[in-house]
């Protein structure tokens, strides 16, 4: 059974800098490819960005390409979402995410993952 904890969140002002974190327990966290997703008040949920788990190939979405960047590291069992130049519009609450089903990207983009974490709240003021 894998657990995620997100932490990092906070209020930060409108081209500033977050990093958001990930810890994850389970002892076949290499074997999971692991996501960002985040949901704004009032609206659905969406995909941010995703690393693989085996050659880690990383995928982002369009609004955020360019700024985020998602790593991980295996011996620590985290990952990791540094955003930059960031936007009003990229308030939200973000959820860390495990796919321990072996999906792939269209799975995440449309469906999200089977492994969630609580959420950690990104405030962008402007």
């Amino acid at each position: 059974q894998v657990q995620l904890v997100e932490s990092g969140g906070g209020l930060v002002q409108a081209g500033g800098s977050l990093r958001l974190s990930c810890a994850a327990s389970g002892r076949t966290f290499s074997s999971y490819a692991m996501g960002w997703f985040r949901q704004a008040p009032g609206k659905a949920r969406e995909f941010v960005s995703a690393i693989s788990w085996s050659d880690g190939f990383t995928y982002y979405a369009d609004s955020v390409k360019g700024r985020f960047t998602i790593s991980r590291d295996n011996a620590e069992n985290t990952v990791v979402l540094q955003m930059n130049s960031l936007k009003p519009e990229d308030t939200a609450v973000y959820y860390c995410a495990a796919d321990t089903l072996g999906n792939n990207y269209d799975i995440w983009f449309y469906y999200g993952m089977d492994r969630w974490g609580k959420g950690t709240l990104v405030t962008v003021s402007s």
